[in-house]
């Protein structure tokens, strides 16, 4: 379930970044320097934000997270909701060849070979044409309607990447002493479709780029060295709140998403789906995050929030509404001994989470819980071998297809539930929305009852905005476009 934005705002006393006009706006993202410059379909967030801000798609997203044009100036739907039509804008691709519906034609059907058996290829799996009807106007047909089909295709894995090259709106060069170091800078109004504009240069301040570890991050936004840190999360959170935040501020997405334990072994304890929910049934989430001082964050016991079926799903907000917890604890104390002592083993489970504090916080409580009911956590590194693993993954859309699809069996992450992929793999062609949601509600059910999954609440995404940067907005999406902040702040 989505949460309320949390925002933590304390005076700002000094700044020590860059302020006047013209200067450059220094973005951190957390994460790998390398995974910055990756190129294909499976992007890090670094990655997403640079291909977002260098090669857009047909449409984008704006600060707030809501679709705008890009290579296409304008679209109609038609009225069954089956068709997409988009007038591309009349302007040229890098090398001056002009952008026309039969090469946006080619690049978008290569880019959905290339993303056949992720999940964002699951989510696309509606498509089922691509046409370019005339020199400028390209049509994309649907199985059935998707009303959220235009925030799929902004995701940055869709921006067109031509010869190597994106049709921007910024241009990309890499720093000649700081090869980690990207320098971005706005195209020209008219080679982004816009009528030419005098001085255009004076209100785009240029922009860097990199990509570095959390801490070095925070300590970067502290000295001012940089004016922007995306892509917190709860594991290097307890980092961003140690820090000196009279520079700053820190703003926390109101994010969709999963954030729970995948299962990813069937052997011993976790064999049968009765003691998997056992596991499930012994977590507190309501003080799950309280040593995180995270106000607003609702826990959750479903894969899929109920609120996203349309309407919203006939189930109730807990899975075990007539249990208190400790009746639920009771039960599922009761499962674990009963596996101990028929099989004589010690109930021990390997949990994998990413590297960082917040992680070492996260699972002591949960190892709290899960002791009370006999078992015994262990924590391993990721790559070791492990029995759950902490999945941390924002939504590219609010609809329960999205969360269906993220345990699809052909990703092969863990355990997987046949039956939902059948059920959701019907509902792609019906045009009945009650029907389709029917099958959802079933393929959901399926999942919850599979127990392969133990949802936790929405993942936390966190940012630190120092106050001259602009106009940045938190969004359920966790993508903060590079472009806008380039624009004038006065």
């Amino acid at each position: 379930m989505r949460f309320l934005a949390c925002l933590l705002v304390a005076i700002l006393a000094v700044s020590c970044g860059p302020s006047r006009d013209g200067s450059p706006i220094d973005v951190a993202i957390i994460g790998d320097a390398e995974g910055l410059f990756a190129e294909g379909v499976r992007l890090s967030p670094a990655a997403q934000h640079l291909r977002a801000a260098t090669a857009e798609g047909l449409v984008a997203l704006d600060p707030a997270g809501q679709v705008i044009p890009a290579i296409a100036e304008r679209w109609i739907v038609t009225d069954d909701g089956m068709s997409y039509i988009f007038r591309l804008r009349d302007s040229a691709w890098p090398d001056g060849d002009t952008i026309t519906a039969a090469g946006v034609r080619r690049l978008l059907l290569a880019r959905l070979e290339q993303l056949e058996g992720t999940s964002l290829g699951l989510d696309l799996a509606k498509i089922t044409d691509v046409r370019a009807m005339t020199g400028r106007v390209i049509e994309l047909r649907l199985s059935s309607p998707m009303p959220q089909f235009l925030r799929l295709l902004a995701q940055p894995e869709l921006g067109l990447v031509r010869s190597g090259s994106g049709a921007g709106p910024m241009i990309m060069s890499r720093d000649e002493e700081e090869q980690a170091l990207v320098r971005l800078s706005a195209l020209p109004p008219e080679d982004r479709g816009l009528p030419a504009r005098e001085n255009w240069e004076e209100y785009a301040r240029p922009l860097t780029l990199r990509a570095m570890p959390a801490e070095a991050a925070v300590d970067a936004f502290s000295t001012g060295e940089v004016d922007l840190v995306l892509n917190g999360k709860l594991a290097t959170f307890p980092l961003a709140e140690l820090g000196p935040l009279s520079r700053g501020t820190i703003r926390v997405d109101p994010a969709l998403g999963l954030f729970g334990l995948l299962v990813v072994s069937d052997a011993g304890l976790l064999a049968e789906p009765e003691r998997r929910e056992a596991l499930s049934m012994a977590i507190d989430r309501a003080t799950l995050i309280e040593p995180f001082g995270l106000g607003g964050w609702q826990p959750t016991e479903w894969i899929a929030p109920p609120g996203l079926f349309d309407p919203p799903a006939p189930f109730p907000s807990s899975r075990w509404p007539d249990l208190q917890f400790e009746q639920r604890r009771l039960i599922a104390a009761a499962r674990i001994a009963a596996w101990s002592a028929e099989t004589g083993e010690e109930p021990v489970l390997r949990v994998e989470l990413p590297p960082g504090p917040g992680s070492a916080i996260l699972l002591r409580e949960i190892a709290r819980d899960w002791q009370a009911i006999g078992v015994r956590t262990e924590p391993v590194d990721p790559g070791e071998e492990a029995d759950l693993v902490l999945r941390d993954r924002l939504a590219r859309y609010s609809s329960p297809r999205w969360f269906i699809n993220q345990f699809n069996c052909r990703l092969d992450l863990g355990l997987c539930e046949p039956e939902a992929d059948e059920l959701a793999r019907q509902a792609l062609v019906l045009d009945d929305p009650a029907e389709r949601r029917r099958l959802l509600v079933e393929a959901h059910a399926a999942l919850v009852d599979a127990e392969i999954f133990i949802p936790l609440g929405p993942p936390v995404r966190w940012s630190l905005v120092r106050g001259a940067v602009g106009p940045y907005e938190a969004n359920q999406w966790g993508l903060h476009p590079l472009f806008p902040l380039t624009q004038p702040t006065r």
